[in-house]
């Protein structure tokens, strides 16, 4: 009697994955490439993995798998005009899925994943930049909103006015007893004439 395949698969194992090569870079634990960086005249060295870089970036991809073999595995690449905090969020969003950059970064994130050929990142910056763009323009539009309902207010008598004007004779404070008296004396009768 043949059994049924089933499908074993696990919905943590990716992350799992990336926290441990994450884990991995920082110590320094099985790094086979370093990635020097320089814009003007700033320079960092970061130590990485091919493999993570050629699966998540086109242009590192490129690099390794166009190395020829009779100079050697490629231990060093060089990048300038990279800012260093980039180049390193950069390799925190390939090797997390995640990163957090300041707002007026996000463009020169978007720059990077261009440069790198990273689609994730890109895809990512192009994401948040269109949320930001839809909440610049909705605030635009509350803002205008709010100039057009204050203009109307200033030429139409308010909401308010309106039901103060409507309100009840009843309600007004000349109707109400005075403190102490009885709501069966006089000051409890409505006037019935005005």
């Amino acid at each position: 009697m043949e059994s049924n395949p089933v499908l074993l698969e696990s919905k943590s194992s990716p992350i799992n994955l990336l926290n441990e090569m994450q884990q991995l870079r920082l110590l320094g634990h099985l790094c086979d490439v370093t990635v020097s960086v320089e814009y003007q005249g700033v320079r960092a060295e970061f130590p990485a993995h091919k493999a993570v870089l050629a699966a998540t970036s086109k242009f590192f991809k490129e690099v390794f798998l166009n190395e020829k073999s009779a100079d050697g595995p490629r231990s060093n690449v060089f990048l300038n005009e990279v800012q260093v905090a980039d180049f390193a969020s950069f390799l925190e969003f390939v090797y997390t899925a995640r990163v957090e950059v300041e707002e007026d970064r996000v463009q020169r994130m978007l720059e990077i994943a261009e440069k790198l050929k990273c689609l994730d990142l890109s895809e990512t910056c192009f994401q948040l930049k269109k949320q930001m763009l839809e909440s610049v323009l909705l605030e635009l539009q509350n803002f205008s909103e709010s100039q057009n309902s204050e203009e109307e207010g200033a030429t139409h008598p308010s909401v308010a006015a309106v039901v103060e004007a409507e309100r009840d004779p009843l309600d007004s404070p000349t109707s109400r007893p005075s403190p102490g008296a009885s709501p069966e004396g006089p000051a409890a009768k409505p006037k019935e004439k005005l």
